[in-house]
């Protein structure tokens, strides 16, 4: 399934007519299916030194301009990204990867946002402790996962695939995954 990326949200809208806006409540219960192999992709930043504004500001703004690209431009792989804030420290963002080739190939990419970026803190941020990055990158092979969403609006997976109704053989966790042939 082709997928548009919203720019103002990042957030994955179906380019097929019959898809849910990504706001409206799903009054049942549904799971997310995405066909093939996909890239889960966790990155954020922690902010060590609240009072360095302009040490740690910079590594922000990069990762928005990152995000903004990427919305821009569905052909480089992204499928879906959400950000996540816990207490004033910690930033992180969760992206849905076509898979894992379109994710290197974006950051190692030259006229990309990411490359620069990535030189910029080595050079300039790394050896303090100001700020700190991480990532974690899972490949997830597939119908190797399974999800519920109930009384939700599209969330996660379900903004990154497509939504099916969790009954029959999707009604309960262990059916879902061993119908994707994962031991439960």
């Amino acid at each position: 399934m082709r997928s548009a990326i919203s720019q103002r949200t990042a957030v994955a809208v179906p380019a097929d007519a019959g898809a849910t806006p990504s706001r409206a409540i799903v009054r049942r219960r549904v799971s997310a299916e995405l066909d093939g192999e996909f890239v889960v992709f966790l990155i954020g930043m922690r902010i060590n030194r609240l009072w360095k504004i302009w040490s740690w500001l910079p590594v922000v703004i990069a990762m928005g301009r990152m995000q903004a690209e990427l919305a821009r431009d569905p052909e480089l792989g992204l499928l879906h990204s959400a950000n996540f804030f816990s207490g004033p420290r910690n930033i992180m963002t969760v992206q849905y990867w076509r898979g894992f080739d379109q994710l290197e190939a974006y950051a190692r990419g030259k006229t990309n946002r990411h490359l620069p970026a990535w030189q910029d803190f080595n050079r300039t941020k790394a050896a303090g402790a100001d700020v700190g990055i991480w990532h974690e990158t899972f490949v997830v092979k597939g119908g190797a996962y399974e999800t519920l969403y109930n009384n939700m609006p599209r969330y996660g997976l379900g903004l990154a695939g497509r939504i099916v109704d969790s009954v029959g053989r999707r009604n309960e966790a262990r059916q879902r995954m061993q119908n994707a042939g994962v031991e439960a």
